[in-house]
């Protein structure tokens, strides 16, 4: 299938300000693009690329005193197929596990395995390890956290989605992330689009989406407490340990978000066939 996906973002700052951003879809999947990702800024800016210890591209830029807009189009191959679930991974042993994987068993910003550890074993000692361990603490998030959109809250960890039982994607991903490092399966946060393909469409306006890896049987599997089942078309961005590694945009200074649009949608390739 092919997806067209894109955004218009709008920032407005009192004053010159530094600023990076992780806008650019993640480079495991730049392959798969059919249109060029360009990043368009209206007033233009100076602005480069790097890449991040996490292997995101990321932008670096001085925002202009006033409004700044972000946006970009593009179209994207993808498989059509849903999310792999390996019913069957197995569960490393720590001593066995590769070396790039044990940050991700780390606590972190919004992950307080430290806090959460107890919790976690309370609730999760006795479910069979590998992925069956890590549905079942998907299912415990994914009923534990009532979701809101306009209950979402920046400042929010793990614990405090654990205690106030509400939020949004980050939310459940944080909590999934924290509780899965707590039982000794490494876990990273992502980053991406992923629209209405293949559900019933939601009257709620399209976001970013939120949801995670668990490193099982030597690979990277999606996990996604949010949704709690297999979905079409995630595009990622990028990865980190938390939502401070992959914000989609990080300011040195006063800011305020004064505009957001997201676009996902499954391109009718008969159609554009017919009207190409």
């Amino acid at each position: 299938m092919q997806i067209k996906a894109g955004y218009t973002l709008t920032y407005e700052c009192p004053a010159p300000t530094p600023t990076l951003l992780a806008l650019k879809i993640h480079p495991s999947r730049r392959a798969d693009l059919l249109t060029p990702e360009v990043l368009t800024f209206d007033p233009p800016v100076e602005h480069w690329d790097y890449t991040d210890g996490f292997g995101n591209v990321c932008t670096r830029l001085t925002a202009p005193a006033g409004r700044l807009t972000i946006s970009t189009s593009f179209e994207i191959h993808d498989s059509g197929r849903q999310d792999y679930i390996p019913h069957d991974a197995i569960q490393h042993d720590i001593k066995d596990l590769p070396d790039h994987t044990l940050v991700y068993l780390l606590g972190s910003r919004y992950c307080e395995t430290d806090v959460l550890s107890d919790i976690a074993w309370r609730l999760f000692q006795n479910t069979q390890p590998g992925w069956p361990r890590v549905q079942a603490i998907l299912d415990f998030v994914h009923n534990h956290i009532r979701f809101d959109y306009m209950r979402a809250d920046k400042t929010r960890s793990a614990y405090g989605g654990y205690l106030q039982k509400e939020g949004v994607c980050r939310d459940f991903t944080h909590l999934a992330v924290a509780f899965c490092r707590c039982m000794n399966i490494p876990a990273r946060y992502c980053t991406g689009y992923l629209g209405d393909i293949g559900v019933p469409v939601t009257a709620a306006p399209m976001d970013f989406s939120a949801w995670f890896e668990v490193y099982l049987g030597g690979h990277w599997y999606t996990a996604d407490a949010r949704n709690n089942r297999p979905r079409i078309g995630r595009i990622l961005m990028a990865i980190g340990r938390d939502a401070t590694d992959v914000a989609l945009s990080t300011q040195f200074g006063p800011t305020t978000l004064v505009g957001f649009n997201v676009v996902t949608d499954e391109i009718d390739t008969a159609v554009a066939r017919a009207t190409g």
